[in-house]
């Protein structure tokens, strides 16, 4: 075949394919190859009708064929790229971005707007398959071809958005390159907005300054943007919240942070994360059950905010609130969820610090818990300190040899750390070796004196030891003082300094000041609330007594605070309120029906309003959970005379005097 017989075929060919008769086109372009076999339109034209023929495979060959043979020509790549859009195979998607980097490369000296459709399709390429890097790497490549082309500003500042709008999904899982590519995108687009300010342009500022809030790596950008637009938009709140909350979840507080909290309640004092602020600034200042109360009401308004929870916790801590300080550590935990880098640290913080708290709470349950937080300690292994806490935690799980073995260990290799010592003291203490307890506790003072768990236990120590040692002013009370000092928050501090100027001073005044304290630290301390009540009415002092007993009952669930209803209702008994009574002693008696003398108690208070069939059962209900109960069975025979039930009465009588013989009011009855 002549070459305008190979001419010839190549123009049959194209007529054929024109006309749609695909099969007839094949026939031409093969008897070309029979005499070119390298012919390029010939090969372009078999992948153009075998397409058409459904032979993608045949179509792909014959296309690959003729880009080998002419790389810079574009009708193979051409034909490539609408074979590959119109698969349904997933694979294929990394030939066709393939194939358009190269018509980019074709398109890029010639055809500018083809390029840019090009362009366009292999991003939304790589945008669907999540190649953000890629993704940003080419947008950036046609947004610098714009702007070689002399594209106007709004142009560009849209297509800046669109970057924006592509890579604004992928924010948290971006490497660093992509990072700095958003970025960039982001200030780009700010710079080139049209009016300034605007509705637009700060709504850009915020989503700005959220993406930045994404990065820890980047607080210095985070800074200067909430800055810049705290300068362009003083009333909006939005960049000093984000501001707050960064500082917050730092762990920074500056005069700077302190300055942005005071001023973002200026600016709206319902503001979640400068309530935030506010409690963090008591809880600075010592102010514990302010603080508190700042950071819940915070915390219901930004409660994805672990730094918050985290103070939160410290200030449940300062006054002993370790049910809740382990609630609020929980809470950070889950907020933090998988941390690296400051993250992480954070999370081990918080983490020994829950551990703390479940170790005060002192039951086996909880020190498992405190031992399971402590292992997920990044090195906690080593660290001597959590190791001390590992040892009380296995102290109150009765483990005493492993908390032996911890101490010891520390002693040795850590000599100078207060922990090891009090652990050592927590453990002789638990074994009533209060000798070795007094000498390990001092131990601890000496590296730490400011610590008032040691004094509290020094102080324990010398209460349990001896007599003489209780009453030693310069010992027991000294420590307990010196406790009470450091931790204003410690309630059985208080309840043992009762007991010292109780019952070894003789201060009924003092004691009951103490008792009381140490109640309204703990309102659960029953021995506290009954002392202070009892030393109320022993001081003449009614009135204290009622308000303590109206307090407790007031907040009491059913079924709870028997203590209280019990010494209510006596006081009812006692000054002729018989109806009062009725109903306390009946309270008192949800929480413990088993209770033989407050039956006795309120078969009197029924007496006294006269209801003596409910008496009668009350006096027996008594007699039949304590038989020894010989009143009882009394008042119970004194009723049943006044029923005008004799037989019964002088059976009762008799039942009496078989026991005690010379018990006067039954022989009178």
């Amino acid at each position: 075949m002549s070459n305008k017989e190979v001419k010839a075929a190549l123009k049959s060919a194209r007529e054929a394919i024109r006309n749609k008769e695909y099969k007839e086109a094949l026939k031409h372009c093969k008897a070309v190859l029979k005499q070119e076999k390298n012919n390029y339109n010939a090969w372009v034209f078999i992948g153009l009708a075998a397409a058409e023929l459904e032979q993608p495979d045949q179509a792909k060959g014959a296309y690959k064929k003729a880009a080998e043979l002419e790389p810079n020509q574009l009708l193979a790549w051409q034909g490539l790229a609408n074979l590959y859009e119109k698969s349904n195979q997933t694979d294929v998607k990394g030939d066709l971005a393939d194939v358009y980097q190269k018509l980019l490369e074709l398109y890029e000296s010639g055809d500018k707007q083809k390029w840019f459709d090009v362009c366009n399709k292999l991003v939304e390429l790589y945008h669907q398959e999540k190649k953000y890097l890629e993704v940003a790497e080419t947008w950036q490549k046609l947004i610098q071809m714009k702007q070689e082309e002399g594209a106007e500003k709004p142009e560009l500042h849209r297509l800046w958005k669109r970057m924006i709008q592509l890579l604004a999904d992928s924010a948290q899982n971006q490497d660093n390159k992509t990072a700095q590519l958003l970025l960039n995108a982001f200030e780009e687009a700010l710079n080139s907005a049209d009016t300034v300010p605007s509705e637009d342009h700060q709504n850009l500022y915020k989503d700005f300054i959220q993406c930045l809030s994404k990065f820890p790596h980047e607080t210095a950008k985070l800074e200067k943007a909430c800055d810049d637009m705290m300068a362009l938009y003083p009333t909006v709140s939005y960049p000093l919240e984000v501001l707050c909350l960064h500082f917050v979840q730092s762990g920074t507080l500056s005069e700077e942070a302190l300055h942005c909290f005071s001023k973002l309640l200026e600016m709206d004092s319902s503001s979640g994360p400068g309530i935030i602020g506010f409690g963090i600034k008591c809880l600075q200042e010592k102010k514990y059950e302010e603080a508190i109360k700042s950071l819940t009401e915070g915390l219901q308004k930004v409660s994805q905010c672990p730094g918050a929870w985290h103070y939160l916790a410290e200030a449940q801590m300062k006054i002993h609130k370790h049910r809740d300080a382990v609630l609020s550590c929980n809470e950070a935990l889950k907020n933090l969820g998988n941390p690296e880098g400051p993250s992480l640290q954070q999370k081990d913080r918080i983490l020994q610090l829950k551990a703390e708290a479940l170790i005060k709470i002192a039951d086996a349950d909880a020190a498992e818990e405190a031992i399971n937080a402590l292992e997920q300690i990044v090195g906690g292994s080593s660290d001597p300190v959590v190791l001390a806490f590992r040892g009380r935690a296995y102290l109150n799980k009765g483990l005493v040899d492993q908390a032996s073995k911890i101490s010891q260990e520390l002693l040795l290799s850590h000599p100078d750390l207060a922990e090891a010592h009090a652990l050592e003291g927590f453990i002789h203490y638990s074994q009533k070796k209060y000798e070795q307890a007094e000498r390990s506790f001092q131990n601890a003072i000496e590296r730490r004196a400011e610590t008032a768990e040691y004094h509290q236990y020094l102080g324990l120590t010398y209460w349990f030891m001896s007599d003489e040692t209780k009453k030693d002013k310069g010992k027991t009370l000294t420590h307990f003082l010196k406790a009470a000092k450091l931790d204003s928050y410690l309630g059985r501090v208080f309840c043992y300094l009762g007991n010292y100027y109780r019952d070894i001073a003789g201060d009924k005044s003092r004691a009951r000041g103490c008792y009381r304290k140490a109640f309204e630290l703990d309102g659960t301390d029953e021995e506290s609330g009954t002392a202070a009540v009892d030393l109320s009415v022993e001081l003449g002092d009614m009135d204290t007594a009622l308000s303590i007993l109206n307090e407790v009952t007031e907040k009491a669930n059913a079924g709870t605070a028997k203590w209280a209803w019990l010494h209510r209702g006596l006081y009812y008994l006692r000054t002729g309120q018989p109806s009062q009574a009725v109903a306390d002693l009946q309270a008192a008696l949800r929480a413990d029906p088993k209770d033989s003398n407050c039956w006795e108690s309120l078969g009197e208070a029924y007496l006294g309003r006269g209801s003596y069939a409910t008496a009668l059962k009350s006096f027996k209900k008594a007699s039949e959970l304590n038989p020894e109960l010989v009143y009882s069975i009394y008042r119970a025979a004194a009723v049943e005379q006044i029923l005008g039930k004799y037989e019964n009465a002088i059976a009762t009588y008799q039942q009496i005097l078989e026991k005690t013989e010379e018990y006067v009011p039954a022989l009178k009855g």
